[in-house]
């Protein structure tokens, strides 16, 4: 299965810059006649379409039989629109910055223009993924019938943004990156980068008791040859455009609600499903619960998992059940 490409002429970003963009997607299942069975399943911090699959197939909730799943790519992540893939003048560390407004204003296009519908009947998302849920629950609260976000806040904590920037310093503090000017990878930044971040993808007790085994790897050291994996298969300036996106986290960050994050949340009328790890180290539990307690109709059901963030992401075969097990539940309400 391969990514669509759906192309956007002269967008104007929340920022003010005007440049065409290439939104990359992916479908599993078939809109139906009634145009009322699309599920979009925005991607992660990283991830591209193939890295939604451990949610989605026939004996999960997300079954393409029954719904049509449309995957849409973070601006950023090397397959839709990003400093990687972008012509002048908009290439390398000149790519604007793309919020999260612009996202799902976008993705809203793709919806009307390609699926010729007004109606979701659900946003889904996990990490920078349930970001999007929420932001599409209160950008567009008449299109957005439910929404679930899976290890993933509203708004960007601010000790989350001490986070971010403490990887994306990692990555720049390489000679090589060069404000982003580089001619050939920062090798040593994205080592930097992968390094900083293990020790933030999932708990201590997940090093503690050496549940990494669960995943084949045999130490901690090897949980840093993992992340390398990850994120040096990535160019640096999406890893940075992607991180700026994450940062700036926060629906009531645009024009409609003028700050008003408040204002935002008690605006969306989709029944939402909030699922936050207990042991996330950065979309703290703590954060959802304030948030839930401003949305009209929300369950929150955290995840009991010493995996931490990887919990949301298929990594914890039992809490992947959980999470199959309630989005079944929601989709069904």
């Amino acid at each position: 299965m391969e990514d669509q490409i759906f192309r956007i002429e002269n967008y104007k970003t929340l920022g003010g810059q005007v440049l065409d963009l290439e939104l990359a997607y992916m479908v599993h299942g078939q809109l139906n006649s009634a145009r009322d069975n699309l599920v979009l399943f925005p991607t992660y911090y990283s991830g591209r379409s193939e890295n939604n699959a451990y949610l989605i197939g026939a004996d999960m909730a997300l079954d393409p039989r029954k719904y049509c799943i449309v995957i849409p790519n973070l601006f950023g992540n090397g397959v839709s629109s990003s400093p990687s893939n972008t012509p002048e003048p908009w290439v390398a560390s000149r790519f604007p910055f793309m919020s999260y407004y612009d996202n799902i204003a976008c993705q809203c296009r793709l919806v009307r223009e390609r699926f010729d519908t007004e109606h979701l009947h659900a946003v889904i998302g996990f990490s920078m993924g349930a970001m999007q849920a929420y932001q599409w629950a209160a950008q567009f609260p008449d299109m957005v019938e439910r929404f679930v976000a899976i290890c993933g806040s509203a708004r960007t904590s601010e000790h989350n943004k001490l986070f971010l920037d403490s990887v994306v310093a990692a990555l720049k503090a390489d000679g090589e990156f060069d404000d982003g000017n580089y001619t050939s990878p920062p090798l040593r930044g994205l080592e930097a980068f992968s390094t900083v971040y293990t020790g933030w993808f999932a708990s201590q007790k997940f090093y503690t008791k050496q549940l990494y085994r669960s995943m084949g790897i045999d130490s901690s050291a090897g949980m840093i040859e993992f992340a390398k994996s990850v994120f040096m298969q990535h160019d640096a300036n999406d890893l940075v455009a992607m991180a700026e996106t994450w940062r700036a986290g926060d629906p009531g960050a645009n024009p409609e609600y003028g700050g008003d994050f408040a204002g935002a949340m008690k605006s969306i009328r989709a029944k939402g499903l909030v699922m936050p790890c207990d042991t996330d180290l950065y979309f703290r539990l703590s954060d959802n619960e304030e948030e839930v307690a401003l949305l009209n109709d929300a369950e929150l059901a955290p995840i009991r998992s010493d995996f931490g963030h990887l919990a949301g992401g298929g990594l914890d075969t039992e809490a992947t059940r959980v999470i199959d097990s309630h989005i079944r539940k929601l989709l069904g309400s």
